[in-house]
C-alpha cells in the first residue's frame, strides 16, 4: 500500500494521513464537504435491522468530523436466488435512517455476489474552521464514550447460537442509534478532536487519535461502559478474531497492568456502529455532559489525555 500515490490541495482540510474517519474538501469560505464510505456483511438475521445497523455505522463517519450529512447512495451486493424482498427490507433499513439523520437518498449501485452486503456512501458539510479530526487531542482532555463496548462479541455470540437476538435487542438497539446527539455535543462544546470506535476496536481507535495528537492517554478500565453478556462471553472464549488481531497489533502501545486477559480483548473487540470517542477539555467536561443528559443520551468519562506516547489502562 505505500506505494499508492499521496494526494495533497491546498483545500484538502483532511486526507489519509492520520487514518481519520472521513476525508474534509473546502469549497468556500464558509463550506467544506465531508465523504466517506463503509458497507460490510450482516451480523444479524433480521434484514431491517441489518439495513439500520449498516447506514448508522456509515452515516457515523460524517458526525466524527463534526459535520452534517447530506446525501447518501446506497452500496449493495446481493445474490438473485435468495428472496428479493430480504433485500428490500435491507434497503428500507438504512432508507429510514438516512431519514433519521435528515440527509436525502439520492441513488446507488448494486452488484450481484453470493453473500449480501451493504452500506453507504455519505457526503456531509461542516464549518472549513470547525473541523473535528485525529489531531485535535490535548493533555488533560478527559476521554469519553458515548456507546457501550463488546458489540463484537455479542454479534458472534448470536452467530453461535449462544444468544439470540431478541436477548440481545438492548445492544442491537444501540448499535442502530445514530451518533448525531455525540456530533451536536461536540460542535456545541468546541471539541476539537474525536473519532468513532469501530473495526479496530476502542483502543485502536484511540491510538489513532493520540499518534495523530502527538499525545498519550491513561484508561480508567472500571469506568469503561462494558455490555455485561459481552464480558461473561469474553471470559468464556467466545472472541471474533478481529479482537486477537487488533490486541496483536497494539502490543507493543498498549501497558494493560494487571487487566485480565478477557477484559483486555473486550477493549480491543471490534465494534461495529460504536459510540464517539471525544477528547473533551476538562472546563467543557461539565458543559459535555449536561448536553448528553439532556438529550438522553449514555455516557462515560473513561480517562484522560496525558503527556508522552501510549496507553496505559489502569485495572482501578
Amino acid at each position: 500500500m505505500s506505494g499508492l500515490p499521496k494526494f495533497s490541495h491546498p483545500n484538502l482540510l483532511v486526507g489519509s494521513e492520520h487514518f481519520d474517519d472521513a476525508g474534509v474538501y473546502q469549497l468556500t469560505e464558509d463550506i467544506a464537504i465531508i465523504q466517506t464510505v463503509d458497507f460490510f456483511t450482516p451480523m444479524v438475521d433480521d434484514p431491517y435491522l441489518f439495513g439500520q445497523i449498516a447506514a448508522a455505522n456509515a452515516l457515523s463517519d460524517v458526525y466524527a468530523m463534526g459535520g452534517t450529512p447530506i446525501t447518501a447512495m446506497n452500496l449493495a451486493a446481493f445474490p438473485t436466488c435468495k428472496d428479493m424482498k430480504m433485500f428490500a427490507d435491507i434497503l428500507a433499513g438504512g432508507a429510514d435512517k438516512v431519514i433519521e439523520a435528515g440527509a436525502l437518498l439520492i441513488g446507488g449501485h448494486t452488484i450481484e455476489d453470493n453473500e449480501p452486503k451493504y452500506g453507504l456512501s455519505v457526503c456531509g458539510v461542516c464549518h472549513p474552521q470547525k473541523v473535528i479530526a485525529n489531531t485535535g487531542a490535548k493533555v488533560g482532555d478527559l476521554l469519553f464514550l458515548t456507546k457501550h463496548l463488546g458489540v463484537g462479541i455479542i454479534t458472534t455470540a448470536i452467530k453461535g447460537d449462544l444468544i439470540t437476538e431478541e436477548e440481545a435487542k438492548d445492544v442491537l438497539q444501540e448499535m442502530a442509534q445514530l451518533n448525531k446527539v455525540a456530533c451536536e455535543a461536540m460542535v456545541s462544546c468546541g471539541i476539537t478532536g474525536a473519532t468513532d470506535v469501530t473495526g479496530f476496536g476502542l483502543l485502536g481507535h484511540m491510538n489513532e487519535l493520540l499518534r495523530g495528537s502527538g499525545v498519550g492517554a491513561e484508561v480508567w478500565a472500571d469506568r469503561v461502559p462494558f455490555w455485561p453478556a459481552a464480558v461473561e462471553f469474553a471470559k468464556d472464549g467466545v472472541i471474533p478474531g478481529g479482537a486477537y488481531r487488533n490486541h496483536q497489533f497494539l502490543k507493543k502501545e498498549i501497558d494493560f497492568g494487571e487487566l485480565p486477559k478477557y477484559l483486555q480483548m473486550v477493549l480491543c473487540d471490534p465494534q461495529t456502529s460504536g459510540g464517539m470517542l471525544m477528547s473533551v477539555p476538562k472546563e467543557k467536561g461539565g458543559q459535555m455532559e449536561s448536553f448528553l443528559e439532556m438529550a438522553g443520551r449514555a455516557y462515560a468519562i473513561i480517562g484522560s489525555v496525558v503527556a508522552g506516547s501510549g496507553i496505559r489502562v489502569k485495572a482501578e
